[in-house]
């Protein structure tokens, strides 16, 4: 009898197709928060971005050059900001593992699936903010720099503006950029020609260029050849908040007449307060533009007044701010108060899809999540570190070391920066904080990988 069963696919068809399933897969299964939202999600300083176009002048510490990058997504209702920013994460996460020999589409799907069940990665994939770019952007100039020769040239170009369009969208994540490139300054002649001095050279210009991507954009949108504000003013709610600034105001406003004088014993105790709060002592003396003058010069002089206790704030704070990763922070509906103004001023024709959303609806809490996001960021952080100065012992320097010390790196300069300008927040440890689960996933397989097992036998692929 004939054989009237079904045809196989071919071999040579699985595979594209199989590629093309998980390249589908991926950025919806990194954007499904959003989809279970019905609309992309906000937070509550998604506004101050996307103002930008729309009131033309600068604002402390919000992007022009991401405000941009929002405005051109309005017309998709900024679906095609979270399209590029699931296809750039999955882009960069399997770049990184061709580069560490492991490629493959199921290892790709596998380590996207863990990070979306286990971090904070699809939440920052869905949400409009800066925070998807900084992760990605510290991976990407990894690549760029370390592994620059095991790529194309169209990818390293794709790199290199990636790399500096993230540093353009936030201070913080330019600062952590920078610090990684000047260490990398200071190690390569100690590392035997593993930083090569030209791919070192590239990603020091992606800062470069980044600093120039944000003051063409200040320019454009304000008028205004400037950086954006806002530095001294957030040094100054952080130092309100540890007491410094009652006690400068004490020592010298007798001699002194300070807007902040009368109400130096009425100063809240946080600095979200002082800064957002709307019945603020802040709002009072009229803001940044009232007071931001004021703010600066407390905040330099009191880093010569009080050096010992400004040291021993920026470490405690520091500390405090690697231990603070919890996802979500101020992404519930009442915080957001400023975003949606911003949305009924500029764009009142998406208020009602906005409302239909389950985060106005008040049905978002992070709760859940959490206690699965933060004991495994803290032990993620714990192992990487441990690891390191394991590898350092055994004066171990193999691609696994170096990706180690870039996370160990990039936490302490992320702490370090946002702990001591802003204050601990949440938000700035989980926005990066993913990167060091996905670095013991590849150390993982990188060690699965290994021939050389101390009981003689090797491991599958």
């Amino acid at each position: 009898m004939a054989d009237i069963s079904a045809p196989t696919v071919p071999a040579r068809d699985a595979k594209p197709l199989l590629v093309w399933a998980i390249a589908i897969a991926i950025p919806l299964m990194l954007l499904a928060p959003a989809f279970w939202n019905g609309y992309p999600l906000l937070q509550s300083d998604t506004g101050g971005y996307l103002a930008r176009w729309y009131e033309g002048y600068l604002v402390p510490s919000r992007s022009t050059v991401f405000g941009l990058y929002l405005h051109y997504g309005e017309h998709t209702y900024f679906w095609g900001n979270l399209a590029i920013q699931a296809l750039a994460t999955m882009w960069i996460l399997q770049l990184m593992l061709r580069v560490f020999g492991l490629a493959g589409p199921w290892r790709l799907f596998g380590s996207c699936l863990a990070l979306t069940l286990t971090t904070a990665l699809p939440w920052l994939a869905s949400m409009l903010l800066t925070d998807i770019f900084s992760g990605l952007s510290v991976l990407s100039l990894f690549l760029l720099v370390l592994y620059g020769s095991k790529i194309s040239r169209s990818e390293k170009i794709a790199l290199f503006v990636f790399t500096a369009f993230s540093a353009a969208t936030h201070s913080a994540t330019m600062g952590v950029l920078l610090g990684l490139c000047c260490v990398g300054w200071i190690l390569r002649p100690f590392l035997c020609g593993r930083i090569p001095t030209t791919h070192l050279v590239q990603g020091t210009l992606t800062i470069a260029a980044g600093a120039i991507m944000l003051l063409l954009g200040n320019f454009a949108l304000s008028g205004q050849l400037a950086w954006t504000p806002g530095g001294p003013a957030l040094a100054f709610a952080r130092m309100l908040q540890d007491g410094i600034v009652t006690r400068y105001l004490n020592d010298h406003c007798a001699t002194q007449q300070f807007k902040l004088c009368p109400y130096r014993n009425e100063l809240p105790e946080t600095a979200d307060d002082f800064l957002w709060s709307r019945e603020s002592i802040f709002n009072k003396l009229g803001r940044f533009p009232g007071l931001g003058n004021e703010m600066g010069y407390i905040a330099v002089h009191a880093l010569a007044d009080y050096p010992l206790w400004q040291a021993e704030a920026a470490l405690t704070d520091a500390g405090e701010q690697l231990l603070k990763v919890a996802t979500g922070e101020n992404t519930d509906h009442p915080t957001m108060m400023h975003t949606y103004g911003i949305f009924r001023d500029f764009l009142p024709q998406q208020l009602k899809v906005v409302d239909a959303a389950r985060q106005q609806k008040s049905h978002l809490t992070f709760g859940p999540f959490n206690l699965i996001h933060v004991p495994v960021a803290l032990i993620s952080t714990v192992l990487v570190f441990v690891l390191l100065l394991a590898a350092l012992w055994r004066k171990r320097v193999d691609d696994v070391t170096l990706l180690l010390a870039t996370v160990c790196l990039t936490l302490l300069g992320n702490a370090f920066i946002c702990g001591v300008i802003s204050g601990p927040h949440d938000r700035y440890g989980s926005r990066l904080v993913w990167i060091t689960t996905f670095a013991l996933m590849i150390a993982g397989m990188r060690y699965w990988q290994r021939d050389d097992i101390p009981n003689g036998r090797s491991r599958p692929a």
